[in-house]
């Protein structure tokens, strides 16, 4: 393992995986494939943009021959697969390109995987292809898939696909499903920076239904030593759940960020329930832990600090993200690919 592409490594949990394998290991070279859609944002990784390490790509999962010419142009041995539309909202209203983009492009990527022999292809995906809990009980790797958004349904997909090629062509893929993400870097359309930044501006914060939905949550940098440690440690074929055994209650989350950042209880507002909207998340990461000795480094009391002080010290960055600047960065750093 020397060449990594790490598709989607612009996004939240790409580029925060991008730091810390350049952090780790002084002899990798990480290639970041990106298509910059609204969610990949390159000033994620100025500090490492002229590390000769470093890689950055333009280019469509979706698109064979981009994903052909990457490969053989960086030697890629290994992929680590983040690329994907995310967001659950957005797929409500607009599926379509998450079936292209996570189940198309998916494809895309394994066959010219298999036709360059990639020797490791590690999948990251979600809890919320198991669907919803009840009051108790754990996902486990064994619990059947039953995604209920679009967004869950075309990770689902993805993930079958990975485990399909792993069966019939004896393909090197593990798969990964990981509980909500927190940290640096996480775009303002999800939960946390959003009340992060409403809040920081005096906006109201918006909760939907009773806010009791409640969530499995694991800071960023220990789910990239997770996936780091099934990288190189995983057994081909299997699938490996990655959870913090931390679940709060959203209400509960939005009233602590207050709380950390000095502001009102008076700023929650409560708006209408999301459709289809799963009701608790909880991820049994014993197989990870068990078979290949990972565990979290962070509580989530330390967790949320260091995230809350993050954005409150990276102000510009969201701000710039919030206002649509960022989309302007690529355009001033790589001139000669745009």
């Amino acid at each position: 393992m020397k060449n990594i592409l790490v598709t989607g490594g612009a996004g939240f949990i790409g580029s925060n995986f991008v730091h810390f394998m350049l952090n780790k290991y002084p002899d990798y070279t990480i290639v970041n494939f990106d298509t910059l859609t609204y969610a990949g944002n390159l000033e994620n990784l100025t500090a490492v943009e002229k590390d000769p390490r470093y890689r950055f790509v333009k280019g469509d999962i979706c698109d064979a021959g981009q994903v052909t010419a990457a490969l053989k142009e960086h030697a890629v041995d290994t992929i680590v697969h983040f690329a994907a539309e995310s967001h659950v909202d957005r797929s409500i209203t607009g599926p379509a390109v998450f079936v292209q983009t996570n189940v198309v492009g998916t494809q895309v990527l394994l066959d010219a995987s298999r036709a360059h022999g990639i020797e490791r292809f590690l999948h990251v995906s979600t809890d919320e292809v198991y669907g919803s809990l009840g009051a108790t009980g754990y996902f486990t790797e064994e619990t059947p898939l039953h995604p209920n958004s679009p967004y869950s349904a075309s990770k689902a997909s993805s993930d079958m696909l990975v485990l399909a090629y792993q069966h019939t062509f004896g393909f090197p893929g593990l798969v990964t499903r990981c509980s909500n993400n927190y940290g640096p870097y996480q775009f303002p359309e999800k939960l946390i920076p959003l009340m992060i930044a409403n809040a920081l501006n005096d906006r109201p914060l918006p909760v939907y239904g009773d806010g009791l939905n409640v969530r499995d949550w694991l800071y960023v940098e220990d789910h990239c030593s997770a996936l780091d440690t099934v990288l190189h440690g995983g057994t081909l074929g299997e699938v490996y759940n990655i959870g913090g055994h931390n679940e709060w209650k959203n209400i509960d989350i939005v009233k602590l960020v207050l709380k950390e950042i000095g502001k009102p209880e008076s700023l929650i507002t409560f708006v209408k329930d999301r459709p289809g909207h799963d009701r608790r998340y909880a991820i049994d990461a014993a197989r990870i832990k068990n078979d290949l000795g990972w565990v979290p480094a962070y509580q989530f009391e330390s967790g949320i600090k260091r995230t809350v002080q993050w954005y409150l010290q990276n102000r510009p960055w969201w701000e710039r993200i919030i206002s649509g600047e960022y989309k302007n960065y690529y355009a001033a750093q790589y001139p000669v690919q745009h």
